[in-house]
């Protein structure tokens, strides 16, 4: 399947989210669907949690301070965001960025499975708990971190969530030394 192919794939599946309602008091909170964006080819997919408010705002993912360390992150590796692709487990924005609820999460899991068959990465980046626990559910990300795991067909690589660096300076280190570990992996 192409780039072209795989991207109007995935602009179908964000239509079958607004069509089959998931999450209505979500949505209906939120100002945009947050579906993802990059490379349809990318080797690397990165998962975060759920849109924040600069994400609602605009429908683009990880773009406030949080993106700009995932940004950093990228740069780190010789990536930049057109090589990669970016979502969240929930598509829209929770009240407050409240946690997401597990049956938020449980909605929004066929969406990000089928984002997954189609982009077919050789490489999956969990940022956060939520969203390691999502494929791990046993893990603890403050122990998992850094260590590539294998979940069905894919190597999962749980790294604290990039906004970690924000509020805890000493975990900056910790995140950027992790993340060295997606060249070794690619």
């Amino acid at each position: 399947m192409g780039a072209s192919d795989k991207q109007a794939r995935l602009d179908q599946i964000a239509a079958e989210i607004v069509k089959n309602n998931v999450c209505p008091d979500l949505a209906k909170t939120a100002k945009h669907l947050v579906f993802g964006e990059g490379n349809p080819n990318a080797t690397i997919i990165f998962i975060g949690e759920a849109p924040g408010r600069s994400e609602d705002e605009t429908g683009k993912p990880f773009i406030g301070a949080a993106g700009k360390v995932l940004d950093e992150l990228l740069a780190s590796v010789g990536l930049q965001r057109s090589d990669v692709y970016i979502t969240s487990i929930l598509k829209y924005r929770p009240p407050n960025n409240r946690d997401p609820k597990p049956e938020e999460k449980e909605a929004f899991w066929p969406y990000l499975s089928a984002q997954l068959q189609v982009i077919q990465p050789k490489l999956v980046v969990t940022l956060g708990r939520h969203s390691t626990n999502c494929f791990l559910p046993d893990l603890q990300i403050g122990a998992a971190h850094g260590h590539p795991q294998k979940w069905e067909t894919y190597t999962i690589l749980p790294l604290y969530h990039p906004a970690a660096a924000l509020y805890n300076r000493s975990l900056r280190e910790t995140i950027f030394h992790d993340f060295a570990v997606v060249n070794t992996l690619l």
